[in-house]
């Protein structure tokens, strides 16, 4: 809806930005997910989930979805255009 009306559209995961968002700031889900197991893995050891620490993320992407800005008619900085990492 925000392409048919061409609406600039940001979010919190890179998976709106890949789908034809213009851009995503957030915490890695990946990475997310990966300290979810950790903690599943010290539950089923035996912790008490209160006892353990509540993690803030430490790992934040911006993705900026190039096709979709040429389509706004907005120009990217050069040094925030890299190869995709997927």
């Amino acid at each position: 809806m925000a392409a048919r009306h061409a609406v600039p559209m940001t979010s919190a995961t890179r998976e709106i930005a890949e789908a034809g968002g213009l851009m995503s700031y957030g915490p890695n889900i990946a990475d997310a997910w990966r300290v979810v197991g950790v903690y599943a893995g010290r539950v089923l050891k035996g912790a008490k989930p209160k006892e353990l620490p509540v993690e803030q993320a430490s790992k934040f992407e911006l993705v900026i979805n190039h096709q979709t800005a040429r389509m706004l008619g907005l120009t990217v900085p050069d040094k925030l255009l890299v190869a995709p990492t997927r």
